[in-house]
Parts: C-alpha cells; structure tokens; sequence
C-alpha cells in the first residue's frame, strides 16, 4: 500500500528544497512552531494539486512553480513571513549598493536598467548577511520539517490501527468501497496485484459467479492500477467479463466498470486503452443490434430515465475517449489506430435491417452522441490530422459510406420541412433558443428535437468532410428517395439555401449568432471555412448553381417576386458576408464578373451585374421590403464592400463603369453629408445617450462608410478618374489622412491599399494637390526628419547609436519610398512650380520641415554653412537627400524643373569643387567619400542621355584594392570622356527581299483595300527578321508615308485638325520656356552623340516645337483652374517631337509636316502627350481634371492586362505599395529615353504608328515581363521603386517580343481599341 501521509511527507521535504533558496537570519523556538504551522496550513492549501501529482517528481515541481500558478501564493502566511525576513535582513545591504551605483552611474562607469539588476543580485549574494541568512534557513526547516514527518507518521499509524479495526468488523471483502460517486478513483491508493491475484480476479469476474463474489472482485479491480490490469496476461478473459458485465441489469456493475473505464482512459497509454475502448464500443454495438433498446424517435427520449441516463452515460466516456485520443495515437502503430476508428465507425453504422417495421424510427446509437456532441467535435479532432484522416476517410469509403448517405439524407430532409414550414416558426429551431434562454433544465426531448439535434451533427459532419480532397471523394452519393445522385455541387447549394429557408430570430440576427445552433449560423461557418480554403476546396464552392443560389433572394427583390424568407436583412447580410469572401479570392472574383465558364451571355447576367444593380437599388432606396428598416445602412455597407472588392480591381472595374456605381454612391453621400452638418450641437446636460446622439453617430458611420467606398475607386488608374468626376477628392483623401492619423486600419492589407492609393493619387496633379492639402505630405516629411534628425526621446539612451551602414539607414527606408511614390512629376510640378528656395541665413534646431520644398532645401541643396550646420547627421541626412534627387531625375521632366529652378547640377558641381585637398602647388585632389560619390553619380546621370549601352554610370560602391574609386571626379563641364560609351556604328545596308518588298509597298502609287493589314504583316516579317535595317533613313520613309496615308483616309482619321502653315516670322516673336530650352539643348547633344545632327540642329528643334505649340493651341480651350498645369502652355518637354526631330535626321519642316499629319490620328493622343493638352477634342470635366488619356486609358489597361498576363509581377508591384502606371507613364511620357537605346526607341514609335496605339500597351507588358525575375528580387529587397526608376531596362529588344506582342493583340485588341477611342467622350 503507499498511504496518503507519505505523499505529504515527501511533499514537505519538497517545501524544505525550495526553502533553502529564502532568505532569513536568526529564529527562536516560537519561530519554529510559528513556521510549522504556517508550513502545514501551505501544504493544505496545496494539497489537491500534490496528491493529484503522479510522482514525488512531479509533486516537487508543482511547489517549485507555485507562485507562477496559483493565484493566491502571496496570500499564504508561510509567504508574508518569509518576504517580511528577507527584507530585514538583506534590505540595507540592497539599498547600500544601490546608492553605490547611482554615484557611478553620474560618473558613467555603468549604466542600464539590466546591468543594475545583475550588479545588485550579484553584490547580495556575495555579502555576510546574505551567507547567515541562508544558513539559519536551512538549519530551521531542518527542524520545522523533521517535526513536520514525525508528526505524520504518528497520524499514518493511528489510521492503520483504525483500518484494522474495521476489517475485523466485516464479514467479507478485502477492501473498502472508495469508489462512489461522490470521490474520484484518483485520490485512492493503489493496490499492487500478483499474477495470481489478477487470475483470481478474472475468475471471479465471470458472469457465471454468484453477484456477491463479482460485486468483491469489481471492489478489487476499483483499487488495482489499470497498468497491471491491461498488461497481464489474464486481460483477454477480464475484457471479455467486463464487455458481459456491462449490460448486468444491476446498475452498480455498469457503474464500477464505467469507472474503471474512466481510470484506465485517464491513466494508461493509447495502446493499452484502444482496447477498452473498443470493448465498450463493442458492447454497445451488441446492444443496439440485440433488440433490447426499443426506443423509436418519434416517441422522443427522456434522459431521466434510469437505462436511458445509464447508456448515455457509456457514450459520453465513448465521446470523451474519442476527443482525447488523437493527441496520443500518432505515437503509436496505425493499427491501434484503426481499431479505434473502424469500432467507432461500426458503431455508428448500427441500424435494423430494410424490412424490420421500426427501421425508419430506429433510434440509433448516432443520436446519442449526437446528443452529446452536437457539433461533431469528435469527427473534427479525427480528420485535423492527416495521419488518422486518411484511416477515417479510407473506412468511409470502403465499408461504411452508409453513414455518410444517413447523414446526408437528414439534411435534406430537414430542409424538406423548412420549405413546408414557409414562414411559420419551427418547433424544432425554436427548442434551443427556448431552451438556452430557460433556467430549467430540459430532461426530455420529442422526436422532432432528436431530428434536428442528429440534423446539426450531421450538418458539422458533412462540412467538416468537405473540406478535404479526400471527403469529396465519397460525393456523389445515391439516396433512396432521390433519383439522381447528390453531388458536392448539390450539398453546398443546399447548405446556401438553408441561410434563408431556416427559421431565424430578427433580434439577434446580425450580432454574432447567439444561438450557436441556429441552422443558418452553422451554415455560415461552413461556408466561411471554404471561402478561406484554397485549392479544390474552393473550386467546389466557385460554381454558378452555388453563387446562383446565394444571389436568389437577391434575385427575388430585383425581380419584384414574393420573398418567403424569415428575417429578409439578416439574410441579406449573411449572403453578402459569403460573397465578399469569394470576391476576395481571384478566382472568386472572375468567377463574379465572368460566371464558371467566363462567358458573359446576354440573357443570363453574371452576379457582378446582379450585385451592382442589387446595390445601386440599396443606394437609391428602391426597394419597399426594406425600406424604413433599421439594419437597411448594415445591408447597404455589406453589399457596396462587395461592390467594393470587384472596383478595386481592373477588370473589375471595367465591368461596373457602364453602371455608374460611382455617381450613385457619390450622391449618397452628398445627402448623407448634408445630414450630418445638420446635426444639431450637443447642449450641456443632455442625455449623452439619446436617440438625436444616437442617430448623429450612425449617420457619421454611414458618411464614413461611403467616403471609404469612394476613396477605394482609386485603387486603379480609371477609378481614379471617377473619382475626380465625383468632386469628392478632397474629402476622401480627409478621411484617409484622418483614419491614418487615428490608426484604424492595423491590417497589413489595408496599409498596402492605403500606400497605393497615395501613389495612384499622386501620379495626378489634383490627387497631390489633395494629400497636400489633407496635411499627408506634411505628415510624411515630419516623420521623415524625426527619423532622420530627432531620433526617439522617449528613450532612454544606454549605448551609443551604431552608426548606419547602408547609404539609406533601414528606419528610414519606409520614407524614402514613400517619397519616391510621392514625386511624381505631375506632384513635383504642382509642388514646386515656381516655388523659390528658401535659403534662409540661419536655421534653428527646432525648426522642422514641413513640405517638398523644405526637404529639397534642407536636404539636397545643402549650398550654405547655415544648413550644413542645422544637421544633426550630416552626411547621413545628406546621402538621403541625394538618393532621392537621383531617383527623381530619373524623370527627365522632373529633372528640367529641378535645374532650370534650383541650378541643381551648379551646386553639386560647387560641392564637388570645394571637397578636394589643399595643396602647396597644382589642383588639390578629389576627396572620395559617400557624398562625393553620390554627387559624381548624379552630374553624370544628370547631364547624359543615353540607353544601357549609350552611357556609362559611376558606380556608387567602393572597391576593394589600392584604387578604391576608379572613376574620375569633375567640378566643372564638360564631363569626362571614360563617361561616353562608344558611338554606334550605323547598320550597314544590305539588300534583303523582305525589306524590298516592304519598300515597295510603301512607294505603290495605288493602295487598295487591304493595303494597310498588309504593310503591317510585311513589316512584322521585317522586324523579326532584320530589325537593324528598320532605322534612319528607312524608318522616317516607313513611318512618314504610312502616316501620310492614314491621314488623307477619313475613316483612319480620329481627330479634325485645322490648316496651318509654318511661318518663320510669327514664330520668332515667341520665345521657349526655359524648360524647353534646356530640354532642346540635351535633346541636341543627345542627337549629336548619335551622328544623327549637324550643328546647327538647335534652331531647327525650336523652330518645330515653336509651331508644334502654336499649331496644337489651335485645338487647345481655355480654362479656369487652380491647378499649374493648366495655367499655361504644357507642363513638361516635348520629347515626342524631339524624338521624330532625330528620326527625321534633323529636318525641321519635314519634322513638322509629319507632326501635323500624324496629330489627326488616334494614336497620337498616346505617343504625343501634348497633343491633347487643353485640348477641345476631350470633355471640359476630362481637361479639369488635367489627367491624360495615357493614364485613364493605356496604363489602366496596362495593370489590367498585368494581372492577367504576369500575376506574380502584379503581386509584387501590390505588395510594393507601387502601381505600373506610375512608371508606365514615365516611360511614355519621356518615350523611354534614358531606358532604351535609341534604336530601340525607334522600334517602340514604329510599332505604335504602324500597327496600333494598343502596342503601346502591349510593349509595358513586354517590359515587364522581361523584368520579372529583377522584379520579384527587387520586392524582395524592398527597393521596387527604386529599381524601376533607376535602371536602364538591359538587353531589351523590341523585336525579340514581338511575337508575344502579336498573341496579346490577338486576345486583346477589339477591347482596348474600343476603349481607346471613347476618350472624346470620357465623362463617365
């Protein structure tokens, strides 16, 4: 035997080990009793949690940890007293050696909160005080526990005397009856059992035996350890006895067995327990099929009684051993495994045979767990894992699928009964609500409860299976009553249609479904679980016939059907929950906008078309079954986030604009704004809580939730342009800055649309003048300089600052995109246009930037000792702002401003001129370090033209060895020579057939029909052949004569122009803007560089871009706005022209004659952005706005056409917080100078005039696909941005992607074509 008492002493020597780690100094007897008795009440008070322990082990680290898990430790005496000594006996040596380290501290000889803790603990220990304490304490508990063990010996005798004494008195039996309900087994000692004890014990178990020896042995085997029961050799016998004793009519046998059971689930490893397990699995099987349990379901069941309350008692062990067991049984063989399952499943199964009179009402062993365990928990804990789901499955597939058909079968029979009940509320929902809702305890339950409980089992079973490719393997399935076969399909359309034929209560409804066994509520977990699934999972859900069904109340209301649904709102609302998670998957989506098959029929409408008319109809108050309901706002925000998700993308996007869903939600809001400015002001003493406070609140809710849902229309190109043709711009980019502000949007996918947005917003002119004035810029560049500059005050400073490695510190790198996302000429251009530097000639430290002009002030023209001196970090702070000037002049027109403003390459050169040595005699010698060589970067960057193979760039790295930098630095014009890459040969010419017939065709006096295909397939052929021979002379021929084409074809011509003829003598009263000028002096050094140029190009380039000017102001209105852009001529340089001024090798009316033919032609609107400036052929709101076509148009189709084409590339510009339209239309807008070679640009204009402006499109695809790979490294690295804008597009070749060019046309050409000549009536 192993009494009690011995736990408890062993547990005090447990209490004497921690205690030797307390601190105390010298104790009397009195403390001695003092501590016992305190010692014996902590040992009470634990004494649950030690003798529940299963070893000394463990008992003693259940002390050791005490304080950690019980809740009440500082409470004990034991503990106060030990607290209180230890605080008198070491406190003064603590606080002694805490002012020793407060005076080193002011001397900075430590410092740190942890290096005071560690000195502190360190120095106590090491004292005398510390050394006698520990002593004392442990020579006391010594004593204190000796005592302590002397005194539960005497009490472990006494109670042996008393056990004695009570054998003696009874006339039978070996041992008390410690197993009654009111005690755990747990808390008993174990009695250690011989083999022949355990033989004895088998025979007397034998349902052959009188009652009284099986009533003794069941006594025994309460005491005996399960270990030495399972693993004698005598357990097969003892199994089977027990398996018998189960069904003994004497309830006391059931009952100790039961227990028994219980111990050995508790106690002994799966391997020993699988077969107890199986055992009662088995004697219940037996009884079921033994005929005994008569019990039909339309009687109900009523669980008080006495053999009712008995096998329910055998299947809860049943259920609680299945919930236990998967965290044990992957340690074991699958075979032990897989009897569990397979006598489980058997169990399940049970049912009379067909012709029994009573197979239909049977009450089976299914109902009774799922009494127990309505919700499946058990089926859910089996197939988690897929080692013991793939058994699960595999017995389901094989031998018993009849338990997936019954289950199966009761779902479709409850929803049978919900079409019959109608409207009317069900009894059978209506029993949990009541019963939850009731203090008394139900004991009965009819058949229709038992149905509906076995209904929501089987409910939780089926959704469970389905989500895995194994459980949708079972499907489909074959009903009895049922002619054709229930697939997949048909289970998750069923599943949707109990949403709304289920009976509901309108109360709860949109909280979080109270009842937790509401039909719908358990549906919509199920569905919820696959929208989040991927794979085939959600393949299965991504059908019509499903989305069909959620649509059909949706469908009604359109229809103006009668709706036979309880609670119209929250089904609603239930329905857009399930579809804005499918919207938020790709496939989903497509599936929305384009219906299983992505065939879009005229007579059936997709559900994106159902959905945005469903909405609209919300937004307008159309509809009379909802009308003046209170949830009619909740209802109205689910289904415009529906709306939502599909806008924020392109093509989602494209298929709302015919619906104006824009304008809808816009007017919206403009009621809704009205109503919130008249909201009365709160009065003092009022009740906070009235329905005025109420009703102010829910209309602000309401306000935000439609600026959110305006603002995310700029998530793409085209939906920012209808958001300006709301005239909500402002308030939207308000409400970002504000919700920003108030950190309400935590999520990581929230804060990537937000970056997004602001970089869709900023490629605009009115989008920047928006964050502008919302206080974002002026936000951005505080935080910048905080971070650059202040650093953190809030922090205490206990070792130096690590000085940045990178050239741009990681803390600041999220600004620096930030900026560059920013700074996109149309910004830069409403930001600064003459705008004058401040240099002022003292800055104060405190005086902290507040805008874009402030940062190029303070951090970039740095061309005073003032501002040199206002830097905390200096050349830290100054690296920053020459990486963002290198990245911004990577746009040439933000390069022009920036010169002809500021002298940018003036200072730099200064900077450069004033970092070189002293010396005695000659020019002293470059000082190389970080800001020289960013400087010397920038000046070559700055000041030369040219693709990857035209130019050479410094490096901006130092190299290992004795020349570090071997790249020369220069204060002064003009740059080295080492910085030009070689001159480029001309191709020779050489006869090739192709290329005559080419020539050819172009020189046919006659052109009849068909000439045009023709000339574009023979010269394709030509540029995938021998594309070098596409340039100079031939390429101005090619394009010049199929331009002058086009323009004498009504048909071909898109837009009217007027009669002009170039007059050297008006033109000469006019005078170029300085940005034009220094644009024509780069774009003549460029042409002189390529041989391309005489030397006398310069007047020539002026005089075309004089008359260009004044030929397109012809076609240009006038118009009043606030923004630069439109005050005057076009906001930027002409490199269009430019470009066909080099092709055309230099001559300016040639030059010009081209120009004025081809500005009569679609595609110019796309390769000549002037063109359309203030232009009389778009609608005044498209001028206002001062948006280009490139932007609303080709890059919207762009990112359209990327998502689909390159998804990976599209992810990363995503994740970047980076859109393609923002580099897209940098690369159009300066036509790919300083990205290509110019031959390569000249391939770029060929194929847009010859064979479509949709080329244009499809040659930024092309790009980026070549740039995959660098693109999702670059993401990676969190420098896109950067990349992007920087670096010349290397090895890229027109005609290697012609091809790909060609099969993008093929796909895409009628949809683009068609959307890009609405741009003469773009006011949607």
């Amino acid at each position: 035997m192993l009494p009690g008492v011995l736990r408890d002493s062993e547990a005090a020597a447990t209490v004497a080990k921690g205690c030797r780690r307390r601190e105390m100094s010298h104790f009397t007897s009195e403390d001695e009793a003092l501590l016992q008795s305190m010692l014996r009440q902590l040992l009470q008070s634990v004494k649950e949690k030690i003798t529940g322990a299963p070893s000394v082990e463990c008992a003693e680290e259940i002390l050791l940890h005490l304080e950690e898990t019980d809740e009440n430790f500082h409470n004990y005496e034991f503990v106060k007293y030990l607290r209180q000594y230890i605080k008198n006996t070491v406190g003064p040596v603590i606080e002694e050696e805490t002012e020793k380290y407060t005076s080193a501290q002011n001397q900075s000889e430590i410092s740190g909160y942890d290096t005071l803790v560690q000195h502190l603990t360190k120095k106590t220990r090491e004292s005398k005080e510390y050394r006698e304490m520990m002593h004392a304490l442990k020579n006391v508990m010594m004593v204190v526990v000796e005592s302590l063990i002397n005194k539960f010996e005497e009490d472990r005798m006494h109670n042996k005397e008393l056990d004695s004494k009570t054998k003696k008195e009874r006339q039978s039996g070996y041992f008390t009856d410690n197993c009654s309900d009111s005690d755990s087994s747990f808390n008993q000692s174990y009695a250690f059992m011989s083999q022949e004890q355990l033989q004895l014990l088998t025979e007397r178990l034998d349902p052959i035996q009188p009652k009284e020896v099986r009533q003794e042995a069941l006594q025994m085997l309460c005491f005996a350890p399960p270990s030495d029961i399972l693993s004698s050799e005598n357990w097969p016998n003892l199994r089977k006895h027990l398996t018998i004793s189960l069904s003994d009519p004497d309830a006391t046998f059931s009952e100790k067995i039961l227990r028994f059971y219980a111990k050995t689930f508790s106690s002994s490893p799966f391997n020993m327990t699988r077969e107890v397990y199986t055992s009662l699995a088995r004697h219940l099987e037996l009884y079921f099929l033994s005929g005994e349990h008569s019990l039909r379901i339309s009687a109900g069941l009523d669980v008080s009684n006495t053999d009712i309350n008995r096998l329910l008692k055998k299947v809860r062990l049943l259920n609680e051993y299945q919930k236990e067991a998967p965290s044990s049984w992957i340690r074991h063989p699958e075979k032990y495994m897989e009897d569990v399952v397979e006598s489980t499943l058997s169990l399940l199964s049970v049912k009379h045979e067909p012709n029994h009179p009573a197979c239909p009402d049977f009450l089976g062993p299914v109902y009774f767990l799922a009494l127990l365990d309505i919700k499946a928990v058990w089926f859910k804990k089996w197939t988690h894992a897929y080692y013991s789901r793939r058994v699960v499955l595999r017995l389901l597939e094989k031998k018993y699928k009849s338990l997936i058909n019954a289950a199966v079968q009761q779902c479709f029979d409850y929803f049978e009964f919900c079409k019959a009940e109608g409207n009317k509320s069900s009894k059978v929902s209506g029993f949990f609500h009541s019963q939850h809702c009731s203090d008394k305890q139900n004991f009965s339950y009819t058949g229709q409860e038992l149905q509906y409980i076995y209904f929501v089992h089987s409910l939780c079973l089926l959704g469970r299976l389905l989500i895995y490719k194994e459980g949708q393997n079972l499907f489909p399935v074959q009903l009895k009553n049922r002619k054709d076969s229930v697939s997949i399909t048909d289970m998750l359309v069923l599943f949707t249609q109990l949403i709304y034929y289920s009976p509901r209560y309108p109360k709860t409804a949109l909280t979080a479904h109270t009842d937790s066994y509401s039909p719908e509520g358990l549906v919509m977990e199920i569905l919820q679980v696959f929208c989040d699934q991927t794979g085939c999972v959600a393949e299965c859900l991504y059908t019509d016939a499903v989305i069909d069904a959620l649509l059909h109340p949706v469908q009604s209301l359109l229809s103006g059907t009668e709706v036979c649904i309880n609670c119209l709102e929250a089904t609603l609302f239930d329905v857009a929950d399930i579809l804005a998670r499918i919207t938020a998957s790709e496939d989903g989506l497509s599936l929305l906008l384009y219906g299983e098959n992505e065939k879009n029929s005229k007579d059936s409408p997709t559900a994106a078309h159902v959905i945005v008319q469903f909405t609209k109809k919300l937004l307008h108050d159309d509809l009379s079954l909802l009308s003046g309901s209170e949830l009619l706002p909740v209802v109205k925000g689910a289904f415009i986030f529906i709306c939502r998700q599909m806008y924020r993308t392109c093509e989602g996007l494209q298929m709302l604009i015919p619906y104006g869903l824009h304008e809808s939600i816009a007017e919206a809001w403009r009621k809704t704004n009205l109503l919130s400015e008249r909201v009365s002001t709160p009065v003092a003493g009022a009740d906070s809580t009235s329905s005025i406070s109420l009703e102010s609140k829910n209309t602000l809710l309401w306000e935000e939730t439609l600026l959110d849902a305006l603002l995310n229309f700029s998530m793409t190109p085209r939906g920012l342009f209808l958001l300006h043709s709301t005239g909500a711009m402002n308030d939207c980019v308000n409400f970002m800055f504000s919700s920003l502000l108030k950190k309400i949007q935590t999520n990581e996918y929230e804060e990537l649309g937000n970056q997004v947005i602001v970089t869709q917003m900023a490629t605009t002119p009115m989008g920047a003048v928006a964050l502008q004035s919302s206080g974002f810029i002026k936000a951005l560049v505080t935080e910048l300089w905080s971070l650059l500059e202040c650093g953190k005050d809030d922090l205490r400073i206990t070792q130096p600052k690590s000085a940045p490695v990178d050239p741009i510190d990681q803390s600041c790198q999220k600004s620096f995109l930030s900026l560059i996302n920013l700074l996109t000429y149309p910004a830069v251009f409403e930001l600064l246009s003459k705008q004058n530097m401040p240099n002022k000639p003292v800055y104060s430290f405190r005086e902290v930037p507040s805008d874009v002009i402030d940062i190029i002030d303070r951090l970039i023209i740095l061309n005073s000792e003032a501002k040199i001196h206002s830097l905390f970090s200096y050349e830290q702070s100054h690296i920053f702002g020459l990486r963002l000037l290198n990245v911004l002049c990577c746009e040439l027109n933000t390069l022009l401003l920036l010169e002809t403003q500021y002298k940018v390459s003036q200072v730099l050169l200064t900077a450069q001129e004033e970092n070189v040595t002293e010396a005695s005699e000659g020019p002293g010698v470059f000082i190389i370090d970080g800001l020289s060589v960013e400087r010397n970067h920038i000046l070559v960057r700055i000041n030369l033209i040219g693709g990857p193979q035209e130019r050479i760039l410094p490096l901006r790295a130092l190299d290992k060895g004795s020349d570090p930098y071997p790249w020369p630095m220069f204060s002064s014009f003009p740059l080295p020579k080492c910085y030009l890459a070689g001159i480029p040969r001309k191709a020779e010419f050489r006869q090739d057939n192709d290329l005559d017939k080419l020539l050819t065709l172009l020189k046919s006096p006659e052109k009849p029909t068909g000439w045009t295909e023709n000339y574009r397939k023979q010269f394709c052929k030509v540029m995938k052949a021998r594309s070098d021979s596409i340039s100079g002379p031939v390429l101005a021929e090619l394009i010049e004569k199929f331009v002058s084409h086009l323009s004498e074809s009504r048909t071909d011509c898109y837009f009217s122009t007027g009669n002009y003829k170039a007059m050297e003598i008006d033109v000469k009263k006019e005078s170029l803007s300085s940005v034009q000028q220094l644009g024509v002096e780069m774009t003549v050094r460029y042409g002189k560089y390529l041989n391309l140029l005489k030397e006398d190009a310069e007047n020539g380039l002026c005089f075309v871009l004089m008359n260009c000017e004044k030929f397109l102001k012809q076609q240009q209105r006038t118009v009043v706005s606030s923004l630069c852009c439109l005050q005057e001529r076009y906001a930027g340089y002409d490199w269009f022209a430019s470009s066909i001024f080099l092709i055309m090798s230099g001559d300016r009316e040639r030059t010009l004659t081209f120009l004025q033919q081809f500005s009569c032609l679609l595609v110019s609107a796309f390769l000549w952005l002037p063109r359309l400036h203030l232009s009389i052929h778009l609608p005044i709101t498209t001028v206002e706005y001062g948006i280009h076509p490139v932007y609303f148009c080709s890059a919207h189709h762009i990112e359209m056409l990327l998502k689909a084409e390159l998804p990976l590339v599209c992810s990363a510009f995503h994740m970047s917080g980076f859109t393609p339209s923002q580099i897209c239309l940098q690369w159009i807008t300066q036509c790919f100078w300083n990205y290509l070679d110019w031959s390569e640009i000249c391939h770029y204009i060929a194929i847009c005039i010859l064979l479509g402006p949709d080329y244009q499109i499809y040659m930024c695809i092309s790009v980026f696909r070549h740039l995959q790979q660098d693109i999702l490294k670059h993401t990676e690295a969190q420098d896109l941005q950067v990349f992007l804008k920087e670096e010349a597009l290397h090895g890229f070749r027109v005609s290697d992607y012609l091809d790909y060019m060609e099969k993008l046309e093929a796909i895409y050409r009628p949809m683009l074509l068609k959307d890009m000549r609405t741009i003469r009536v773009q006011n949607t």
